[in-house]
């Protein structure tokens, strides 16, 4: 595991010029690799190019250093990430003759290469961003894995073109502060995120999953593509079978996740995904496994006693963490300004605070991250399908007054997300329009609340449009929901969460479910084996009941909410009212006063509890004034 850095420059550079630029990239990222660095670089008649890497020594501890070349040094890579098939795909290529000098995955990318050109990045199973450069064509190609797990940045130019793991590397080595974009702005502000290929920044991008960039180094132009995957059939297997692969599969995937030559453990919340990794994972190892939990010192937020039920059963050595407001304060500002660009997903907090404390324990952790959105695990998806029959049993109008009533009736004025929270989540967000899935997944504003808040020359109209039109406006059923999840929710949100805190406290995290030929032998069963009737995520938890107390594992979860609410009440109250103050606002231009102003004092006299939108605030102006005001 490690972050990796670029250039590529249409003119010849100084040797020490492209390593001290390499090296300010470079020093941007050391928590994410604490181990080593590598730095290459080279000048052409017509172009120069460097890449560099920070590692966090995982497999192959003393001659995995990189960069790597091939054997005629003619194709040079950086690599972040694991490839979890290598040893199989090494086997098939010494087969071949290809011989390695390493005991590294990232010489088997080399090899793969080598033999079948940019066909090879289909057959890698893993997580990665990996830039390689093939000297002999004068193309310099960037991939990323199929769900997105490693990140990927880049920018381009008149003379340059940068990319890198974060967007802290490439902000140091531009010479004016980047312009914010409307699009990354709205996106944010509607969806608690920013999703691939946006960026809070113009001309600033991120690479979309299972796609890959081919730059042309001589006539300085690229294009991206995406990875071609060849998936097997599934289709026609029956319950039985379904349940019989499901359980296969799983334990095949956390067998292949849990290799590494340093120690590892388990995140375990209690909750259906973690507690199947963690007793796979305790069923495959020789001696007891770690496992790792964090609870809440409030009780509605707290569920560590599942934790221990589970630690119990598959007997690992449990270590378990409590949180409190004293340690977000302690840790709130390298948490969120970490990730270089407004984030407002709150368990981002939590994830940080376990990995931190996991990291004294171990070095990699397994983690039950994608369980939601492979298996259909998310109340979401039910919302998704009474959504449809709702608008057709109600009128419009009539929607309209049971939403005014609802809200008169049962005002919500504390952070809690109970049940009469999802209702008032669910009625705000139908839509008679087809647009529903859309709306349920926008945590933080909807579009009608944007128009409010935002200054007109920040207003974008359809922010959403670039998605909709690339995977379809339809949002009918569970599939098409799962598929919106994969490009929004898991790229922009889930998974950006668990690698910039995993890696701020200098530990990989591996998703066992993140699994591309899972994902496929899922999106291939009639819906009704994922969420049957009002049980989600049935065919899991059909493949694993035998192994846990019956009815375990229909226990409900909360997930891993932050009471932020209650947060921005107490220790965050004066900071949050400083992001208010009528000259900041103003000055800045981007929001209308009046309206903040509201927002934020209804939160805090608790007449409305906000949490989401004054959370969302929160984190973009902490981010704005780090970044703008500094």
């Amino acid at each position: 595991m490690c972050g990796i850095n670029g250039f590529l420059k249409n003119k010849s550079e100084e040797e020490n010029t492209s390593l001290t630029l390499l090296k300010k990239m470079n020093d941007s990222i050391l928590h994410r690799g604490p181990d080593q660095d590598g730095f290459f670089t080279s000048v052409f008649s017509n172009y120069s190019i460097g890449m560099a890497m920070r590692r966090l020594s995982i497999i192959d501890l003393n001659s995995g250093k990189q960069p790597i070349f091939s054997i005629d040094k003619k194709i040079v890579i950086v690599f972040n990430g694991e490839i979890y098939n290598y040893l199989t795909l090494k086997e098939e290529l010494i087969n071949d003759g290809y011989k390695f000098e390493t005991k590294s995955d990232t010489e088997v990318i080399v090899c793969l290469y080598q033999k079948y050109g940019v066909n090879a990045f289909s057959m890698l199973d893993g997580m990665f961003a990996f830039s390689l450069f093939d000297m002999k064509l004068n193309k310099l190609y960037i991939a990323r894995d199929f769900f997105g797990e490693k990140p990927l940045y880049y920018t381009k130019n008149e003379d340059s073109f940068y990319w890198a793991s974060e967007l802290k590397s490439i902000i140091k080595v531009t010479s004016n502060k980047p312009v914010i974009s409307n699009e990354g702005l709205n996106l944010f502000l509607k969806l608690t995120y920013i999703p691939a290929p946006f960026t809070i920044y113009e001309d600033i991008y991120k690479l979309e999953a299972n796609n890959y960039i081919e730059f042309n180094c001589e006539n300085f132009n690229f294009k991206i593509y995406e990875i071609q995957q060849n998936f097997g059939d599934y289709s026609r297997l029956t319950k039985k079978e379904a349940i019989l692969l499901t359980h296969d599969l799983v334990k095949e995937s956390v067998s292949s996740r849990s290799i590494a030559d340093v120690s590892l453990g388990t995140f375990l919340s209690g909750g259906v995904d973690s507690s199947i990794i963690s007793l796979c994972l305790a069923q495959q190892a020789k001696n007891k496994i770690d496992t790792f939990s964090v609870g809440f010192d409030k009780k509605s937020f707290d569920e560590s006693d599942k934790s221990r039920a589970v630690a119990k059963l598959i007997n690992s050595n449990h270590h378990e963490f409590i949180i409190s407001e004293k340690d977000l304060a302690q840790n709130i500002d390298e948490i969120l300004l970490n990730f270089d660009e407004p984030f407002a997903d709150s368990s981002s907090l939590a994830t940080y605070l376990v990995s931190n404390k996991t990291r004294k324990h171990a070095t990699v952790a397994l983690t039950g991250d994608g369980g939601d959105e492979v298996f259909g695990g998310y109340n979401k998806y039910y919302m998704g399908m009474l959504n449809d029959r709702y608008t057709h049993l109600t009128p419009k109008w009539l929607h309209n007054v049971v939403l005014k009533s609802f809200e008169n009736i049962f005002p919500l004025r504390e952070d809690s997300r109970g049940a009469i929270f999802k209702i008032n989540r669910f009625l705000k967000a139908v839509n008679y329009e087809d647009n529903f899935y859309y709306n349920i997944i926008s945590l933080g504003y909807q579009s009608y609340e944007l128009k409010e808040l935002l200054k007109e020359e920040f207003l974008i109209k359809a922010p959403l449009y670039y998605y909709k039109n690339k995977i379809g406006s339809k949002n009918k059923n569970l599939n098409d929901f799962r598929n919106i999840d994969k490009l929004l929710s898991l790229e922009g949100d889930m998974l950006v969460k668990v690698d910039r805190t995993s890696m701020l406290a200098s530990l990989e995290c591996r998703a066992p479910f993140l699994n591309k030929e899972i994902w496929n032998f899922t999106n291939q069963l009639p819906n009704e084996y994922l969420i049957k009737g009002m049980d989600k995520k049935h065919i899991l938890k059909e493949a694993f009941k035998d192994y846990f107390p019956e009815g375990f594992l229909n226990k409900s979860k909360k997930g891993f909410g932050v009471p932020v609410g209650d947060w921005l009440r107490g220790n965050l109250k004066s900071e949050l009212l400083s992001f208010i103050d009528k000259p900041f606002i103003e000055s800045q231009n981007i929001f209308k006063y009046d309206v903040v102003l509201n927002l934020v004092n209804n939160h805090l006299e608790r007449k409305i509890d906000n949490t989401f939108r004054v959370w969302t605030f929160f984190c973009f102006q902490k981010w704005y004034k780090n970044n703008y005001l500094q």
